[in-house]
């Protein structure tokens, strides 16, 4: 079985890095006028921008042979077995993680490893993690 899920995108969250990059540049634009200094800095976080939007809209997770693949943006994660998979909880948890959104399920797997994801289908994915791992302990329901 080969299953893949989208992370779920906060855009409240990408209006806030649009914000913090671009608001100085566009207030400085407003002062002192558009320079060859200020195009440049407009271009630079372009590129830096677009490439934060690759890593929201292209991170992914997928349930196949038996482990959890996660891969975000152009990073890949070490895949996490299925069977080390102790429980999945909802968190509120703020800490980088590949995850979109801020509406966050915690893994914990392992002896003390735990990663944070915003799947799409949070529900579901639980559910499939579960059916092929019934000793998970689902916080979710």
């Amino acid at each position: 079985m080969k299953k893949t899920y989208r992370s779920k995108v906060s855009y409240l969250l990408l209006l806030f890095i649009f914000l913090l990059f671009y608001l100085p540049l566009i207030v400085e634009a407003t002062e002192t006028g558009f320079h060859r200094n200020l195009v440049f800095s407009f271009s630079l976080l372009f590129v830096i921008y677009a490439l934060v939007l690759h890593l929201f809209f292209f991170t992914i997770y997928t349930i196949e042979d038996n482990q959890l693949k996660i891969k975000c943006g152009f990073f890949t994660y070490k895949p996490i077995p299925i069977s080390a998979i102790k429980s999945i909880s909802k968190t509120r948890s703020i800490l980088a993680s590949p995850a979109a959104s801020f509406d966050r399920i915690e893994i914990k797997y392992g002896k003390w490893d735990e990663i944070i994801l915003s799947p799409q289908n949070k529900y579901e994915f639980a559910k499939d993690l579960c059916a092929i791992n019934p000793e998970i302990q689902n916080l979710m329901k």
